[in-house]
């Protein structure tokens, strides 16, 4: 094929090819997934940095008592009084409902402030709840932002809780989030 085109650019590489060694890489690379934070070869981690932080607001934070329920359905039962932050984020957003939690299945995760926490009860349309207890008081409040993807959330991570593959995570997000690009530096070049 590069016989018959030549001068022209070949490019073979998707993700995997481009991290999985160079014979395959010709004068241009693709990489796709990878670059999202994406797990470009099963059982090996992506050593790209991802261009994608998905961030969402709490809220509300809340207090709840052991026995009380938490979501539709009443499907987790707390197990001890929990503090729990109501997030700006739901399936109408793209955030499958597949990250809920019960009684019987833990669901997803997101950071706050860098510290991992629990979701807990059901996705809802428009909140989800996250289980702030462990992080003590005055840490997470009304206003903070909260990682649905990103640095200490990886994608892939959010793909294996919701049974599915990184893309359906991605390609899942709808147009109501506010996305901004930043440059090499981290500052907004547009929104």
């Amino acid at each position: 094929l590069l016989a018959q085109f030549p001068g022209i650019p070949a490019s073979l590489a998707n993700s995997a090819a481009t991290l999985g060694g160079r014979e395959n890489h010709f004068q241009l690379v693709r990489t796709g997934i990878a670059l999202y934070g994406g797990r470009a070869i099963k059982g090996r981690p992506n050593p790209m940095s991802p261009v994608i932080t998905l961030e969402m607001p709490i809220l509300q934070v809340r207090e709840a008592r052991t026995g009380e329920t938490v979501g539709y359905g009443a499907t987790q039962t707390l197990n001890r009084d929990s503090r729990l932050a109501i997030v700006g984020c739901g399936y109408a957003d793209g955030y499958l409902r597949a990250l809920s939690s019960s009684n019987g299945r833990p669901g997803g995760h997101v950071a706050i402030k860098g510290k991992i926490v629990p979701l807990i009860g059901r996705v809802s349309m428009d909140m989800i709840a996250a289980d702030i207890t462990e992080l003590g008081p005055g840490i997470a409040e009304p206003g903070e932002m909260v990682e649905i993807i990103g640095p200490n959330i990886a994608l892939d991570d959010v793909a294996d809780a919701a049974d599915t593959i990184g893309y359906e995570i991605l390609t899942s997000l709808k147009g109501r989030f506010q996305r901004f690009y930043r440059d090499e530096a981290g500052n907004v070049v547009q929104g």
